[in-house]
């Protein structure tokens, strides 16, 4: 674990910096995917660091390991629902980063960014 210095909002950006964090939580907050399928989401990971990461958010308790003894085996990551509880956080970083850096979301979202343009009636 990096250090946080006793503050935990600096732990919980530990918990998801990395390149492909972010992106790793946020599609998997739709639903649980196969290792291949996340790969596919993520245009120009490799699968060395894709599954480092997979690694890192499973030893913070945000991704949970799903592997069922096939051959091949196959792999499925999900939320921990301490993840499904990030997203909501992330949501709120959503909104701030629009409203105040300017930058509108690009990406699909699982509930809709609070940031809503309101226009007052003409009178």
């Amino acid at each position: 674990m990096k250090k946080h210095f006793g503050c935990p909002v600096q732990a919980t950006a530990n918990a998801i910096t990395g390149k492909w964090k972010v992106l790793i939580v946020w599609h998997l907050s739709f639903s649980p995917l196969r290792f291949g399928k996340l790969r596919d989401l993520l245009p120009g990971v490799s699968e060395k660091i894709l599954t480092a990461q997979l690694r890192q958010l499973q030893q913070d308790g945000i991704v949970d390991r799903m592997s069922v003894g096939t051959v091949p085996p196959s792999v499925t990551y999900r939320l921990t629902s301490a993840g499904e509880e990030l997203v909501s956080v992330m949501e709120a970083m959503c909104e701030w980063g629009t409203k105040h850096l300017g930058v509108p979301p690009n990406l699909p979202r699982k509930r809709t960014c609070p940031i809503q343009r309101v226009t007052e009636p003409r009178t």
